[in-house]
């Protein structure tokens, strides 16, 4: 039988996110090695709470990401594996379970025949299927085993953990691919991408969660047992913050952004009542008009609203069972895990162990073991995952598709 990877195979992913649109080219090598040839990323228009607002601006946005990826791998791509995120994602499992001639093992056509019939007990009307992982599988006597095969058994039965979004989100999605003229190879939501760029095996196995905080959504997933088991999303992110420090110190978007990343802090201490920064009033950047104001009032205000997040993250955590286990960690990554000294403020609310997430699953120039970059780099590692039961649906063919800039030009001729 020939090997998928028996050449170099091309793939890429696309984060599509509310603060950054990035994209990643990469070849996957016989002996499924990753190794990135190009990278590009830009600043987003059209996204907001990780759901599309505006189509020409989130297309302009992909568009751009991609034709520097693509410069810089000297290639052109005519597939992607996308991201989706947003507030309104969940998470379903079901459990299904068949009889099975206990004369044989279970074989591949018992462990489809039970997967289907879970799937049939699902209504998945009005949204849009993005994961169906088929986790445990239980035998006649209780025994749970992650592969069943070659096993004699009474009975099989499954639990099928479903990740599903409203059908107009990922309509909006899908339309900004295609007007990009690209094709969905895959797609996954941006935690579990995060998850398996940063968690290493015994957090899967024992228990994390992993809470990506991007600029305008929290997104979260679980794993246990080595497996996904929770997936949720908090509209509510970095930018947020960032406009909460607008409004209280009365200054723009921008340079309250510029104020969070040069002197944010999680929690206050005593040393920020005695330092002052410079703030500029909104509409005025001339410095006559700077006006200093204690250090502990910018923490204050990023405090309250980084308080607020993981309360609500250990909201979820508690409905599913999870908020007095102790010995589940927490891992943090995203855009804002990088805001000092937010991890410990996470700890105590959520009363877990916590750390910072940054992508190590694959080999990384230093400048992309970013946590911002921890989705795209781990929608790679899906993709790895993936094609190897359907690479044909990954890969990028060596037909030629359109450049980025050439995208760019057939959309706009298309739409003005």
């Amino acid at each position: 039988m020939t090997h998928p990877f028996n050449r170099l195979t091309t793939i890429a992913a696309l984060d599509i996110g509310s603060s950054k649109v990035c994209c990643a080219i990469a070849k996957i090598s016989r002996d499924k090695k990753i190794s990135i040839d190009g990278f590009g990323y830009n600043a987003s228009k059209g996204i907001k709470n990780g759901v599309v607002t505006d189509i020409a601006q989130a297309t302009l946005s992909v568009c751009n990401a991609i034709e520097t990826a693509e410069q810089k791998a000297n290639c052109r791509i005519d597939r992607v594996i996308v991201n989706v995120s947003g507030d309104k994602i969940r998470s379903v499992i079901k459990e299904a379970v068949i009889a099975v001639n206990k004369n044989r093992p279970v074989n591949e056509n018992d462990i489809n025949k039970v997967i289907e019939k879970g799937l049939n007990k699902i209504n998945v009307e009005g949204c849009e299927l993005i994961h169906c992982l088929p986790t445990n599988y239980r035998l006649a006597d209780g025994e749970v085993t992650k592969d069943p095969r070659n096993i004699f058994s009474e009975s099989l039965s499954v639990d099928i953990m479903l990740g599903l979004v409203p059908d107009l989100v990922y309509r909006n999605i899908a339309a900004v691919i295609d007007n990009a003229h690209l094709e969905i190879a895959g797609k996954a939501f941006s935690a579990y991408a995060s998850g398996l760029a940063c968690l290493v095996d015994d957090e899967k196995d024992i228990g994390a969660t992993v809470v990506d905080i991007g600029g305008g959504t929290t997104s979260i997933a679980t794993f246990k047992d080595g497996y996904p088991v929770y997936f949720s999303s908090i509209a509510v992110g970095g930018n947020n913050i960032t406009n909460d420090i607008a409004y209280g110190l009365t200054t723009s978007f921008t340079h309250a952004e510029r104020l969070k990343t040069l002197y944010g802090y999680a929690f206050a201490s005593r040393q920020d009542s005695e330092e002052t920064i410079n703030v500029y009033p909104v509409g005025e950047e001339d410095d006559s008009s700077i006006r200093q104001v204690p250090r502990s009032e910018l923490t204050n205000i990023i405090q309250a609203r980084v308080e607020e997040i993981f309360e609500l993250v250990s909201d979820r955590l508690d409905k599913i069972g999870l908020g007095d286990i102790s010995s589940h960690r927490v891992v943090l990554t995203g855009g804002c895990s990088q805001l000092q000294g937010i991890h410990e403020i996470a700890g105590p609310i959520l009363d877990k162990q916590v750390r910072i997430g940054r992508p190590r699953n694959l080999p990384l120039k230093e400048s992309l073991c970013n946590p911002a970059f921890s989705t795209c780099m781990g929608l790679l590692l899906f993709a790895l995952n993936y094609s190897e039961k359907k690479p044909g649906k990954l890969v990028n063919s060596p037909a030629r598709s359109s450049s980025g800039i050439e995208r760019i030009f057939n959309w706009i001729k298309q739409n003005f």
